[in-house]
């Protein structure tokens, strides 16, 4: 009988120590940033699949710029040939690899657009136009979850810095997370913007 209330009370103050120390707190927002990434992978996900059909449609046209092309081509090749594992959040190396391809493509995409409205007949279709259309909700949608990502590791490398959690973070090696850089979210934020004014002056 002693023996087994020794063991409720040594598992009673375990608890109560786990609980103090900031451990349950570090489940809770590690499992937040990979849920924040996993969102973040979506997106960027539905954007390269996107653009298949959008290089398609722009091939359609003559005499269109083809290093414009061959740039958005490229940018998502680079971008899709990185295996975006949940490991690579803990490896800051990779993340900025990884936000760095993402980046390359976001401005090729941009680029693109806006060379696209120098064509009448590419403004004027309709499939085209559509597609523009995803590829904004889509960049919305892919900056709304790099937010709620950055969000989530804040709050996270801010329990792995504070005392007397960070002695845990040490105990258990729990790293700070990397996250977007501020000059790169300053390029993804602004989405490529979509309007039809021109297209239907011209």
């Amino acid at each position: 009988m002693f023996a087994r209330s020794w063991l409720i009370t040594t598992a009673l103050a375990a608890t109560l120590g786990l609980n103090g120390c900031g451990y349950n707190d570090f489940q809770r927002l590690d499992e937040q940033v990979k849920a924040g990434w996993s969102e973040v992978l979506n997106q960027y996900q539905r954007r390269a699949d996107l653009i298949p059909n959008i290089v398609a449609t722009v091939k359609g046209e003559a005499n269109f710029e083809q290093e414009t092309l061959i740039k958005v081509i490229e940018a998502r090749a680079a971008a899709t040939s990185i295996k975006a594992t949940p490991e690579l959040i803990n490896d800051p190396a990779a993340f900025e690899k990884f936000q760095r391809a993402q980046g390359e493509l976001s401005g090729a995409l941009s680029r693109l657009l806006v060379t696209v409205e120098q064509y009448p007949n590419l403004t004027a279709n309709r499939a085209f136009q559509d597609l523009r259309v995803q590829l904004e909700g889509t960049e919305n949608r892919i900056t709304v979850a790099r937010n709620r990502y950055i969000k989530s590791v804040a709050e996270y490398n801010v329990l792995t810095r504070s005392f007397p959690s960070n002695l845990t973070a040490m105990l258990f090696s729990y790293g700070v997370k990397p996250s977007f850089t501020v000059q790169n979210e300053a390029q993804i934020a602004a989405p490529p913007v979509v309007s039809f004014d021109k297209a239907a002056s011209k």
